[in-house]
């Protein structure tokens, strides 16, 4: 199979984008779509529909953006270099893209691939004092192996069907999350548990008592979280001893929280050191306090991360992870200001929630449990498979691995 040489320009038209003004209020909160690289920051599918942000047909007008048609490929160019995706449906971005609208040439989702390969040569591109670039003039002279048509589909193919089952595993444990969140809304929120009798206790006459939170089922009480609940905090760990080569234990740092994936590893073991495993609830402690459910591999904590856990086995991660979470952002509302906000011991130990009797909490527990075993098992499937493709893409983009 013979692969034949193109420059970007060749194969697709390369666009960048704009910002209309943002002080004009009219031009944003419209029915178009308009991504910033932010947009992509946490974004893990391949087919992208919107950002935060929409805009009016009068700012798409006002400035040199362009509504870019579905299947265009989009590729940040700065703040960072890389992020990759497909455009679901028209859709407009920021100056910090490249975006290539494939022609006959190409096929758009081997050419999502292709980008992700030739990511780390295409940011080797960038130039800039400020933050590194690619020029639309540099995209447009990026050389890139095309096979025929019909082969990249069949390349394309494969490991598009790897991330298929990778992005349903996802969405059934969205849905698998939500499910537990709404139990526990039930029960802990709107106090319709199941009594003795297995009848919903407030709806069915259960006597409510006043608390410094509000009315709150008889027998159950307000204070801090530590009667159910533990906090780990982090450990300084040395940078200098920090390696990339998969030597010792992931670290796990808050810019890890959102993507499983340590980037560092360290041998050193420190004092009281515990090990973080799938299924743990941890937070960041720097910007945005956030709960996650790791789902990642066994790692140590950094200093600016901490882990809440259940006193006892039978109590849930999910039931923790709901029980902190409003403190977390009510924390988070208040730590504003012109520095970056932080989260400290102090700040837990104001956590005031309400604590029901523990055989309430084991109820809610061995449902919510089921829930959480089948989402670790489904992420431990997605480690695998994203190691998969991740093994193929090279092999493939190559022609390495033949597909006929």
């Amino acid at each position: 199979m013979v692969w034949k040489k193109y420059k970007l320009s060749e194969i697709g038209t390369v666009v960048g984008g704009a910002t209309p003004s943002t002080t004009v209020e009219r031009f944003y909160g419209g029915d178009i779509p308009w991504l910033t690289p932010k947009d992509l920051s946490n974004f893990q599918d391949r087919y992208i529909e919107k950002g935060e942000r929409n805009i009016t047909q009068e700012g798409l007008d006002s400035c040199s953006a362009q509504l870019l048609p579905a299947n265009t490929v989009l590729f940040s160019s700065r703040a960072p270099i890389g992020y990759v995706a497909i455009a679901k449906n028209p859709i407009a971005t920021n100056q910090g893209f490249k975006s290539i609208i494939p022609n006959e040439r190409v096929d758009s989702l081997f050419l999502y691939y292709i980008l992700r390969y030739n990511k780390e040569r295409i940011e080797a591109m960038g130039s800039g004092t400020t933050f590194k670039e690619v020029s639309g003039a540099v995209m447009k002279n990026v050389e890139i192996s095309l096979p025929s048509l019909e082969e990249q589909r069949r390349i394309a193919g494969i490991l598009g069907a790897i991330d298929d089952k990778i992005e349903n595993n996802r969405r059934i444990n969205a849905n698998l999350e939500h499910q537990a969140q709404a139990l526990y809304k039930q029960w802990f929120v709107d106090f319709e548990f199941p009594n003795e009798e297995g009848k919903p206790y407030k709806s069915s006459g259960g006597k409510m008592v006043d608390s410094d939170l509000g009315p709150i089922p008889d027998g159950w009480s307000v204070g801090d979280i530590y009667k159910y609940v533990n906090v780990v905090y982090g450990a300084p760990y040395k940078s200098a001893l920090f390696n990339e080569r998969k030597d010792g234990n992931p670290l796990i740092r808050i810019r890890d929280l959102k993507t499983f994936s340590p980037q560092y590893y360290t041998q050193e073991i420190l004092p009281n050191t515990e090990f973080i495993t799938a299924g743990d609830i941890v937070a960041g402690m720097d910007a945005e306090f956030v709960p996650c459910l790791w789902m990642g591999e066994k790692g140590v904590l950094n200093q600016r991360c901490c882990k809440f856990a259940g006193k006892q086995d039978s109590i849930s991660n999910y039931y923790v992870m709901f029980l902190v979470k409003p403190e977390l952002e009510f924390v988070q509302s208040y730590k504003t200001g012109t520095t970056v906000s932080h989260l400290g011991k102090a700040d837990i130990d104001k956590f005031v929630v309400v604590q029901p009797p523990l055989t309430v909490i084991e109820k809610f527990s061995k449902i919510a449990n089921a829930l959480l075993n089948n989402k670790i098992k489904l992420a431990k499937e997605n480690i695998t498979l994203a190691t998969l493709r991740d093994t193929l893409l090279p092999k493939l983009m190559n022609g390495e691995i033949k597909t006929e």
